[in-house]
């Protein structure tokens, strides 16, 4: 196919000279670590503002038991 290429393809095109190799104790993920945390925060603060606006104030639904 024209224009496509895969990983491999682009791998095996790159000069080794310019490729860095990260071994495994020297990758920090920090920035996933805060990005998560980020994430999760967002998702905390938009379900307490869905719990406030939709059953602040509302008397609590009857349950029904059959």
């Amino acid at each position: 196919m024209v224009g496509i290429r895969s990983m491999s393809n682009v791998a095996r095109q790159d000069d080794p000279a310019s490729v860095e190799r990260i071994e495994h104790d020297e990758f920090d993920p920090v920035g996933t670590l805060a990005l998560i945390a980020f994430y999760f925060a967002v998702l905390v603060l938009l379900w307490l503002f869905t719990y406030f606006v939709e059953f602040l104030g509302n008397v609590p639904t009857p349950v029904v038991v059959a």
